[in-house]
């Protein structure tokens, strides 16, 4: 379940991608230390069935009783003092590697802030030794990206080389030799990415493109036939840290758009409205006389347009702030629900970024197919 959870973690986050395996009985991993997510990209690596142990320094998450429940239960951490009785909480694992159990260690003692491997204590080979089980360098890369140190999390994806057993006679300056030489060979570089993709996301990422996704959805909500959400489905799998303003721009959009169709409509002014049919008019005409405003909540998941209710509901002298609160909450729930699962789809598909242009062509397919299926549906 632990390895479950930081596999996904890191797959939305990037993706985390493994090289070479641990020898079958127990072993001392010895590994580079850059970030806190160290521990969850070798969690996520590493084989289950070695249940691996990482040793936490004791001094701070084990400090108070918070961060020793997390550390024990999402790290499955065990603690090393860092000053005074270390090497003793290291021997204690020595049952536990006997059995089968891969001990994680971090030689290092902290994080690294430049990228390069610092040197390594001798704490790691002493216990192998004592244990009678192998020293296994490994190297992580793209940690320090996805969150460096005293900084925030962001996307990158994740590599994890695993080298091979170090001979019994190795030393801590060995063994940091082997580590650094397997990171220098684990590029995490960023996937290939297509030139459609980063012209959408400058876009998208501006003010401009807030002011797309609001201006898209008020026509939408006027006249326009092609919903924001699509625009979003673009947007927010291109740069998904943006989908949340993206969303609340076409909500505002939406929502403005409707208040002024309903008031155009109230003065007998008729909008265009193409792609939209006369049974539609009729289905929310008779819902707005049962209903009223809370009649909108039925078209996030019936087809029929928004255009059409803010339309119908200004002939039916729909009072203009009952409509909104009601519109706020059906076309708010609908609307964010979707931008937000565009970016996380965004974030899944983070390594198959050079498809983007596919990826939009297929969008707009299914969305011209789902569109024509409503509109012949509703005619």
């Amino acid at each position: 379940m632990r390895r479950a959870l930081w596999w996904l973690v890191l797959t939305v986050t990037g993706g985390v991608r493994r090289h070479g395996q641990l020898p079958p009985r127990g072993c001392v991993v010895v590994a580079n230390h850059s970030s806190h997510a160290d521990t969850a990209a070798l969690l996520a690596a590493l084989e289950a069935r070695h249940r691996p142990a990482i040793g936490a320094a004791a001094d701070y998450w084990f400090a108070s009783p918070w961060r020793r429940r997390v550390c024990r239960v999402l790290a499955a951490g065990f603690p090393v003092r860092r000053t005074g009785g270390g090497m003793d909480d290291l021997l204690s694992m020595a049952d536990g590697l006997r059995a089968g159990r891969a001990v994680v260690l971090f030689p290092e003692g902290t994080r690294g802030a430049d990228g390069a491997v610092g040197a390594f204590h001798r704490g790691a080979l002493v216990l192998a030794e004592h244990a009678g089980v192998p020293v296994v360098p490994v190297a992580i890369a793209g940690t320090d990206r996805l969150l460096p140190k005293h900084g925030r999390l962001r996307s990158s994806p994740v590599r994890v080389r695993i080298g091979e057993p170090l001979p019994p006679t190795a030393t801590p300056e060995d063994a940091r030799a082997v580590v650094a030489a397997l990171h220098a060979r684990t590029p995490a570089e960023p996937p290939r990415d297509s030139p459609v993709r980063r012209r959408v996301a400058s876009v998208a990422a501006s003010r401009l493109g807030l002011l797309l996704a609001f201006a898209w959805a008020c026509a939408e909500a006027l006249s326009w036939p092609l919903m924001p959400e699509l625009l979003l489905g673009v947007a927010c799998v291109a740069v998904p840290r943006a989908a949340l303003r993206l969303s609340f721009a076409a909500l505002a959009g939406s929502l403005a758009g409707g208040l002024l169709a309903l008031q155009l409509a109230n003065t007998g002014l008729q909008l265009p409205a193409p792609l939209t049919t006369d049974r539609m008019r009729a289905e929310v005409r008779q819902e707005l006389a049962a209903e009223s405003a809370s009649a909108v909540r039925h078209q996030p998941w019936n087809g029929i347009p928004f255009k059409v209710y803010a339309a119908e509901a200004g002939r039916a002298d729909v009072p203009a702030a009952d409509w909104f609160v009601e519109s706020a909450r059906a076309r708010g729930g609908r609307t964010l629900t979707v931008g937000a699962a565009f970016a996380v789809l965004g974030l899944l598909l983070c390594r198959f970024r050079r498809h983007y242009g596919a990826y939009v062509a297929l969008l707009g397919a299914g969305f011209a197919a789902g569109l024509s299926l409503v509109v012949a549906g509703w005619s």
